[in-house]
């Protein structure tokens, strides 16, 4: 049964072939909250993204986006029920400006949003970015651009926003704006579900964290928490174990 969390993943399963990219992984994340996704590369989270977002189906387990099981919904569906996602690769329209690709993020809201052009450039606005509205896309860095991308999920005015490594490309001071933008995010009610390579960031900005480990859940729990854990510590924060 589904619990109360904006979305719930239990006992996912994605096998090619004979190899298990996921097994048996389960996940929560609450309203209001940001939970990260850490690993390796390899250890499944852009599969399990995939799965949740429809663009991969599970060998076995279920999704449930606010107690709606999603089965085998469309990612246009599931959009339709509150999911937007950011990827690890920009997925920007170049030839657009960055307030067009904004405004492509409220085509999905049609007939509900009355001024798209008003809400495209207040969601810029919210991000940091409104002067760059009459700017091309391909001609943004990749710090604005990641913005754009984030401001055209939030276009979406989801209930669970899945942001997959948002950080990439920005420099230090940039990931902490990204990490106070991404904490504004969740308290207006979203639920963010964060994979992130940036140790400090997930540590400083999430509220609970999963750790996967080749397709399977290490650990979970709050950033103290992981990063006490000594599997965390040796696999992925490079602390070495105290000697006997």
């Amino acid at each position: 049964m589904p619990t109360n969390s904006a979305l719930d993943v239990r006992n996912v399963s994605v096998r090619f072939g004979g190899i298990a990219a996921l097994n048996g992984v389960s996940l929560s994340a609450e309203a209001g909250a940001v939970t990260g996704l850490m690993g390796p590369n390899g250890a499944g989270k852009t599969t399990l993204f995939n799965v949740i977002s429809g663009m991969q189906h599970a060998s076995a387990g279920e999704v449930f986006i606010n107690g709606s099981e999603l089965g085998r919904r469309s990612p246009a569906a599931r959009a339709k029920l509150g999911l937007a996602r950011t990827f690890q690769r920009l997925e920007l329209f170049g030839s657009l400006t960055a307030l067009e690709n904004v405004m492509v993020g409220l085509e999905a809201r049609r007939g509900i949003e009355l001024h798209p052009h008003r809400r495209a450039a207040e969601l810029m606005e919210m991000v940091g970015i409104l002067e760059d509205g009459p700017a091309l896309a391909s001609s943004l860095p990749t710090g604005k651009a990641r913005l754009v991308e984030l401001a055209r999920a939030l276009a979406m005015n989801p209930k669970v926003l899945l942001l997959d490594e948002p950080s990439s490309g920005l420099d230090e001071s940039e990931s902490v704006e990204m990490g106070k933008l991404l904490r504004e995010v969740a308290a207006e009610g979203c639920a963010v579900v964060l994979v992130e390579h940036d140790i400090d960031m997930m540590m400083s900005v999430c509220d609970a964290i999963t750790v996967l480990d080749f397709g399977e859940v290490l650990t979970t729990g709050s950033p103290a928490e992981v990063k006490a854990n000594e599997a965390v510590q040796q696999a992925y924060l490079g602390i070495a174990p105290e000697s006997a």
